[in-house]
């Protein structure tokens, strides 16, 4: 067994640290716990015979200084986004707009009016930010904003249906990213579920039977993230609407994705939106702010004040409040579109616009620059949860390799790491999602990567 005696002492090393610099970069605190560390992995090691010859002096600062690197190494990091999903889960979903980013980076470098009334000199409300232009932008009586629509949904579930019924189609019992449920979720809220019609069908006489009893609300989960084919019926929201308040019952629509825009407009298949649902009567709608809206990560609450009202006096409306990053961001997201401006400025949607005449163009700029590659016609997908299946027409940067997922670890290594795709035995790379000020850092490391295919 080695000799533990010719390990030097923390005091011993203490001093030398001075001289490495370790303290003045990672405070002496964590610096004498990652040494302690060393030190009892170098022993634990020394007693299962597993460790030949201890480590000097300078063996330990230098394994010290290894080991502070690897506690306070960051973990979200950013990447250039070249698999052609614009709406990467994954990757963070929705990359905010500058306007967005920039009003984050004022709340947070300084103190600001997130509850105070520069009129009055007294407290104020945070409801009066992105809010006011969610009504101003949606025709709403009253909004509000809480961190994620998972949490939209339990809040207005267990504010306006606690141990109450509530109605909802078979074919909507969806599950979304994370086990996400809709059956937990109402279970958790205290609401009574009560499921109608079949698996693939299901008519407007099954909510109307349903309807016969006493109910809270009818719920309309929207299908963003699959879909069901072949023989199968579901009654539109018009007719819920009417059905439920012909038995003085209200409509919770989670609509999820939330559109503000029509897809249908760039090709793809229509997204129900938000107007969509407030015109035929819906009393409380409920969307993410990460999806489609191109903003922060969010759920948006919509709808008449006396449902909304009640939701925001729920308690659960503190706990999942949304934050003063949050707010700024949405609310400069929302201006975006009060302004006429969304398709040049949310990138959402100027990816989902980029006409794939535009994405082909910078895609033989990329060949040509690196001097290699083909090009092939392709599809990119909206991806987060929103419209399945859909895709829109792109142009791909395709370079062979007898090696493809070796050289897709080696552009997750860059920094910054580069993720991208294989299709056909090729690593290909979508223009529609790579940012042109990213592009010079990609080829740069394509070409390194590739170099020798």
């Amino acid at each position: 067994m080695t000799d533990l005696r010719g390990l030097p002492s923390v005091d011993q090393i203490l001093k030398q640290l001075e001289t490495a610099g370790l303290i003045d970069q990672f405070g002496r605190p964590l610096t004498i716990e990652a040494v302690r560390f060393v030190l009892d992995q170098a022993r634990e090691q020394a007693r299962q015979g597993k460790l030949s010859e201890l480590p000097d002096l300078g063996g330990v600062i230098e394994q010290a200084r290894a080991v502070l690197k690897s506690w306070l190494r960051k973990t979200m990091l950013p990447v250039i986004n070249a698999t052609g999903v614009i709406l990467h889960t994954n990757l963070g979903r929705a990359p905010l707009s500058r306007a967005a980013a920039m009003a984050v980076a004022e709340v947070v470098q300084a103190y600001h009016t997130l509850e105070f009334d520069l009129e009055s000199g007294k407290r104020g409300s945070r409801s009066v930010h992105a809010e006011t232009l969610l009504m101003r932008l949606t025709g709403v009586e009253a909004a509000m904003v809480v961190n994620n629509n998972a949490a939209a949904l339990l809040l207005c579930l267990s504010a306006l249906a606690k141990k109450k019924r509530v109605i909802i189609a078979r074919s909507q019992l969806v599950e979304i990213g994370g086990g996400f449920r809709i059956p937990d979720v109402m279970a958790q809220s205290g609401a009574k579920l009560v499921e109608v019609g079949t698996t693939n069908r299901v008519h407007l006489r099954d909510f109307q039977e349903a309807l016969q009893e006493p109910a809270a609300l009818v719920l309309r989960a929207h299908h963003s993230n699959y879909k069901i084919v072949g023989f199968t019926s579901e009654p539109g929201i018009d007719e819920l609407v009417q059905a439920a308040h012909a038995a003085g019952v209200a409509v919770l629509d989670d609509l999820g994705s939330g559109a503000l825009l029509d897809t249908a407009v760039f090709g793809l298949a229509h997204e129900p939106t938000v107007q969509e649902s407030l015109k035929a009567g819906v009393d409380v709608v409920c969307i993410s702010g990460d999806k489609l809206l191109g903003g922060p990560q969010a759920g948006i609450i919509l709808g008449k004040a006396q449902y909304v009202d009640k939701i925001r006096r729920h308690p659960l409306a503190r706990v999942l409040r949304a934050d003063k990053t949050c707010l700024a961001a949405l609310s400069a997201t929302l201006s975006h579109y009060l302004r006429d401006e969304a398709v040049q400025e949310v990138p959402v949607w100027r990816m989902i616009a980029m006409p794939a005449e535009s994405v082909r163009e910078r895609a033989e700029c990329w060949r040509s620059e690196l001097g290699f590659g083909e090009i092939a016609q392709g599809v990119s997908t909206v991806g987060g949860g929103s419209l399945p299946e859909e895709t829109l027409p792109t142009w791909l940067l395709g370079i062979e390799s007898r090696q493809p997922h070796q050289k897709l670890a080696g552009l997750r290594e860059a920094n910054p790491a580069v993720i991208a795709r294989i299709e056909d035995g090729k690593v290909v790379f979508d223009p529609r999602t790579v940012f042109p000020e990213q592009e010079a850092g990609m080829l740069a490391t394509i070409q390194a990567v590739f170099r020798h295919h």
